[in-house]
C-alpha cells in the first residue's frame, strides 16, 4: 500500500496562487535540465539576441525602409549578434567556475540596454571610457528604480537558470574540441550571413554607423575592452617635452605686480542656454553685470569630458591630438615650467591626466564640518566650495613662483547631468518647475529645460563671486579670468540626453561651447589688448584648438610651441587701447 502510495504523483497546489506555483514549478524543471557548457551559451546568446537589443530593433525601425528590406536587414543583424556573442562566449564554455562571467556579460547587456534606451546614447569606446571613468557621485545620480526594474526584467529569466542549470563535468579537452567547432561554425554563418546580405547591410552600416555601437552586447563589451586597455599602451608611451625654452615674456620685468589668472573649465553648458549670447531667458544677469566678454561660435575638441580635457590643454589640436603616437606635455606644465605657480583644483571626476605635473587638489579638501556641511550634499560640493579658502590656497604657493604669477585653474561640476536640478540651489532656481528625476525622458521637455538652465545659472552665480574675488585682489595682482566648457549637451533634440555621441555623428549642441573672459584695466594695459577690439571679434569662429596658445598669450608664456595665428587675441594686440 505505501508502495502504491509513493508512486502516485504529487498533490496539485490549491488555492488562488496554485496554478501560478504549478507553472514555475514546471518552468524550473526546465531550466534545471543538465546541459553541456555549449549549449548553455548558445541559448544565452540567442536569448541577449531577443532581450537586450531593442535599442538596435527601434533604431532601425526609425530609418525605415520598405518592410522587407527592414526585416531582411534586422534578421541578419540578429544573426550577426548571436554569431558573434557565440563566438566570444566559445572562450568561455567550460564546465567549471564560469556561470559568474556568463551572468555578468548578462548585466553588462542589460545595462548597456537601459542606457541606450533612456538617453539614446551609443555603447563606443568614448562612451566605455566615460563609464570606466566615473566617480562615485555621477554613478550615484544615474541610479533609479527604474534602471533596477529595467534591468532586472532582462537579468531575472538567465540568472534562474543559471542558478539551477546542471553542466555535466567533461574532459578539457574534449571540451577544448567542442569549443573550437562552436568557433568555427560562428565564424562561418557569420561570414555567409554577410556575403548573403551584404548588398543589404553595406550600404546600411556606411550610412547609419552608429548602429556598430547597437548591438549589444558585442559593443559593450568591444568598447570596454578598448577602452580599459588603453591606458596600458599609454603607459608605454614617452612622454614628449613641451618645456624647452618656456619663458617669461618681457611684461614681467616692466610690471609693477605678479599676474593673478583663472582658468574656469566648464561642464556640459551649452553656448545657445547663455543670455550674453542671445537666448531668450536671462540666464547669466552676474556676467552681463561685471561687462564680461563672450564669444558665440566656440566648438569642443570631444562631446565629452574625458576626450575634450586631455585635448584643450594640449598643443597639438583636435587632429595631431586624436592622431598622436606619444603623450605629450601640455599648456600647465609649459606655465610651470616658464616659472609661474599653478594649481589645478578639481570639483568633478579628475583632469584625466591633464594635472599630474603640477600641484592640484580637490574642492572638498580642507573644508571644515561646518563648511561641508553648508557647501556640500552627500560627498558632492557645489561649485562654489572651490571659492572658500582659496585665500589660503594662494598663500601656501611657493614665494618665489607667486611673486612672478599664478595660474589657477578650476574645473567645474557645472551642469553635469543627468541630475541637473543637483547643480542649482537658492537663488539659481530661477525657472521652475523642474525636473527632479535622473530619468530624463519622464519629464516634460519644459521641465527638463528648466532644470537645465538653473544649473547655468548657478555657474553664472559662480562666475560672478571668482570675478568679484579677483577684483579683491586688485590691489596686489593684475587680474584676468578665462571660462570655457569641455562639451555641450543634448536635451532631447532628435531624441539624444546627456552628451557623449561620437564627434562626427554628434549634433551640435554637444559641441557647442560657451567662451567668456573678464580682464581688468591693468592686464589689459600691461597685454597691451583692446577691449573694444575684444568685444567687436565675438562672432569669431572658434575651437578648442585655440585654448593654449590664447592662454600662453594672456600669460605672456613663451614658447616654441605657441602659434600665434591660433592666439584668438592676438589680432587686439597694439590696436587702439581701450580699456572699458
Amino acid at each position: 500500500m505505501s508502495e502504491a502510495l509513493s508512486s502516485l504523483p504529487p498533490a496539485a497546489p490549491r488555492g488562488p496562487l496554485g496554478p501560478l506555483r504549478r507553472i514555475l514549478r514546471q518552468v524550473d524543471e526546465r531550466l534545471s535540465t543538465p546541459l553541456s557548457a555549449q549549449q548553455v551559451v548558445l541559448r544565452l546568446s540567442v536569448y541577449l539576441v531577443l532581450a537586450a537589443n531593442w535599442p538596435l530593433w527601434l533604431q532601425l525601425a526609425r530609418i525605415g525602409g520598405a518592410p522587407s528590406l527592414y526585416m531582411r536587414s534586422a534578421a541578419a543583424l540578429a544573426v550577426l549578434i548571436a554569431c558573434g556573442m557565440v563566438a566570444v562566449f566559445a572562450f568561455l564554455a567550460w564546465t567549471r567556475g564560469m556561470k559568474l562571467l556568463w551572468w555578468l556579460v548578462v548585466l553588462v547587456a542589460a545595462l548597456s540596454q537601459y542606457y541606450m534606451l533612456t538617453y539614446s546614447v551609443v555603447m563606443d569606446p568614448g562612451m566605455a571610457a566615460n563609464v570606466l571613468q566615473t566617480d562615485a557621485h555621477e554613478v550615484a545620480d544615474l541610479l533609479s528604480l527604474r534602471m533596477l526594474l529595467a534591468v532586472l526584467a532582462v537579468l531575472l529569466l538567465p540568472t534562474w537558470w543559471l542558478l539551477r542549470v546542471r553542466i555535466p563535468a567533461m574532459r578539457p579537452l574534449r571540451q577544448a574540441w567542442r569549443n573550437l567547432a562552436m568557433l568555427a561554425l560562428a565564424l562561418g554563418v557569420a561570414a555567409g550571413t554577410v556575403a548573403a546580405t551584404s548588398r543589404d547591410l553595406a550600404p546600411l552600416m556606411r550610412n547609419h554607423s552608429q548602429l556598430r555601437y547597437l548591438m549589444n552586447p558585442l559593443a559593450s563589451l568591444y568598447s570596454t575592452t578598448v577602452s580599459a586597455m588603453q591606458p596600458v599602451f599609454a603607459r608605454s608611451r614617452t612622454l614628449v617635452p613641451m618645456t624647452q625654452g618656456a619663458a617669461l615674456g618681457d611684461s614681467y620685468a616692466a610690471a609693477a605686480r605678479p599676474l593673478l589668472f583663472v582658468l574656469v573649465v566648464g561642464e556640459t553648458a551649452r553656448a545657445d542656454h547663455f543670455g550674453i549670447n542671445g537666448y531668450g531667458r536671462d540666464t547669466t544677469p552676474e556676467l552681463a553685470k561685471r561687462g564680461v566678454m563672450s564669444w558665440r561660435d566656440v566648438r569642443s575638441c570631444g562631446t565629452s569630458t574625458l576626450a575634450s580635457l586631455p585635448c584643450m590643454f594640449s598643443p597639438l589640436g583636435k587632429s595631431g591630438f586624436e592622431s598622436r603616437s606619444a603623450e605629450y606635455e601640455n599648456l600647465l606644465d609649459v606655465a610651470q615650467a616658464a616659472g609661474l605657480a599653478v594649481l589645478w583644483l578639481d570639483n568633478q571626476s579628475g583632469c584625466k591626466g591633464v594635472c599630474d605635473r603640477v600641484p592640484h587638489a580637490a574642492a572638498s579638501e580642507g573644508l571644515g564640518e561646518q563648511v561641508r556641511a553648508g557647501l556640500c550634499d552627500g560627498g558632492e560640493c557645489r561649485d562654489e566650495a572651490m571659492l572658500h579658502g582659496l585665500d589660503a590656497r594662494l598663500a601656501a604657493m611657493p614665494a618665489a613662483q607667486r611673486e612672478r604669477g599664478v595660474l589657477l585653474v578650476l574645473h567645474q561640476m557645472g551642469s553635469h547631468g543627468p541630475a541637473y536640478y543637483k547643480r542649482s540651489t537658492g537663488a539659481a532656481k530661477r525657472f521652475m518647475p523642474e525636473c527632479r528625476t535622473e530619468v530624463l525622458a519622464d519629464c516634460a521637455h519644459g521641465e527638463l529645460v528648466n532644470a537645465y538652465d538653473n544649473s547655468i545659472a548657478a555657474t553664472d552665480i559662480f562666475l560672478g563671486k571668482t570675478i568679484d574675488w579677483l577684483r579683491e585682489k586688485g590691489a596686489r595682482y593684475d587680474t584676468g579670468m578665462l571660462y570655457l566648457s569641455d562639451h555641450g549637451e543634448s536635451l532631447g533634440e532628435y531624441g539624444l540626453f546627456l552628451h557623449g555621441m561620437p564627434y562626427g555623428m554628434a549634433p551640435d549642441v554637444q559641441k557647442h561651447v560657451p567662451m567668456v573672459a573678464w580682464l581688468d584695466d591693468a592686464l589689459l594695459r600691461r597685454e597691451r589688448l583692446s577691449a573694444a577690439c575684444l568685444r567687436a571679434g565675438a562672432d569669431a569662429r572658434l575651437t578648442h584648438d585655440n585654448l593654449y596658445h590664447t592662454m600662453l598669450g594672456l600669460l605672456d608664456v613663451r614658447s616654441p610651441s605657441y602659434r600665434r595665428p591660433l592666439d584668438a587675441f592676438d589680432g587686439c594686440r597694439g590696436a587702439a587701447l581701450d580699456f572699458k
